[in-house]
């Protein structure tokens, strides 16, 4: 079992930055790729960002490309969304998830989110 917290969220203007944090809890976090995912208000959930196990590799949905940034610290059973630049169309619950297959999942794990807002 793996319980992921995020934190970081928050009310920013445009073109602002944000940092979202993942921890996890329980064993082998360096075990799991670890993903990012955003729901807006009457849309459906999306992927955002994953990255591998080792964090040498990271995946991106084209509409955050060049903005944000996903990293992992195995160490401190975290992951990371730095995101900059950021656009009102960002606003939405953002959650981390696991598995242990790959960025493409499917994902066994999820938090509960964070909220993200972006004002224009």
């Amino acid at each position: 079992q793996v319980q992921l917290v995020e934190s970081g969220g928050g009310l920013v203007q445009a073109g602002g930055s944000l940092r979202l944090s993942c921890t996890a809890s329980g064993r082998s976090f360096g075990a799991y790729v670890m993903g990012w995912f955003r729901q807006a208000p009457r849309k459906e959930r999306e992927f955002v960002a994953a990255i591998n196990w080792r964090g040498s590799s990271t995946y991106y949905a084209d509409s955050v490309k060049g903005r944000f940034t996903i990293s992992r610290d195995n160490a401190k059973n975290t992951v990371y969304l730095q995101m900059n630049s950021l656009k009102p169309e960002d606003t939405a619950v953002y959650y981390c998830a696991a598995n242990p297959r790959g960025p493409s999942g499917p994902y066994d794990y999820w938090g509960r989110g964070t909220q993200v807002n972006v004002s224009s």
